[in-house]
């Protein structure tokens, strides 16, 4: 309707000119410039301060940011569908905007650092369920997990696991869990052996879709970092 109603528009001159819309236009065209290169930024800026869990309060809503800005102000590019979290120029998060009042993002990445030093509140953190409802912290995190805690006790084999969840930051996400997988069917509890692994699928780039151990056998040929 609208291209209906604009191409009726250029033959209707304005007032008493002699020339109509369309005319003018074809007289005008070929001054104007070209669209700029950029788009157009419709984000709002805004700059809150990082609490003590970690997060920043954005429209009534919180969403978590790394560890080591807690205290510190930062700037934050809201836009309709989405948000970008800066340190500086640095841009440290990104996260899908909540639409809901009240609510809250977490990624459990954020913590890591935290969570070293104290490794006995991983396992009732908001951030490892809200990891595990996302799909990121899988059956095989937890199967490598449990076997090592019962080899090395709680505190240490805890974090040898966010060791390992600190690979993320690195390596794709299911060359990770591949590399896990084929670890616990070992028996090879080091994140040296996770982390080679997890190369030699991105090397090969076979990933196969793993679950938890005991669905389905994966290859077991771990070979040592000094045998590499």
């Amino acid at each position: 309707m609208i291209d209906e109603w604009d191409a009726a528009n250029e033959a209707r001159p304005i007032g008493t000119r002699a020339r109509t819309i369309g005319e003018d236009f074809a007289i005008e065209r070929p001054l104007l410039t070209r669209l700029p290169d950029d788009d157009f930024e419709t984000g709002i800026w805004l700059t809150p301060r990082v609490d003590r869990y970690s997060q920043v309060t954005v429209r009534t809503n919180r969403y978590s940011v790394p560890v080591r800005l807690v205290g510190r102000q930062v700037q934050v590019q809201l836009h309709a569908s989405h948000l970008v979290v800066y340190n500086g120029r640095e841009q440290v998060a990104r996260r899908e905007r909540l639409m809901a009042k009240g609510g809250s993002r977490l990624d459990l990445d954020h913590y890591l650092e935290a969570l070293v030093r104290k490794p006995g509140a991983l396992p009732g953190a908001t951030a490892l369920e809200r990891a595990r409802a996302a799909g990121r912290f899988t059956p095989v995190h937890d199967a490598w997990w449990a076997a090592a805690r019962k080899a090395y006790g709680d505190a240490a084999g805890t974090r040898a696991l966010i060791e390992v969840l600190l690979l993320h930051r690195h390596m794709p996400h299911q060359h990770v869990v591949a590399g896990l997988a084929t670890a616990v069917r070992a028996g090879v509890l080091i994140v040296d052996a996770v982390a080679l692994e997890a190369r030699k699928f991105a090397d090969t780039d076979d990933h196969p879709t793993v679950s938890a151990p005991g669905t389905r056998t994966l290859p077991a040929n771990v070979i040592s970092l000094t045998e590499r």
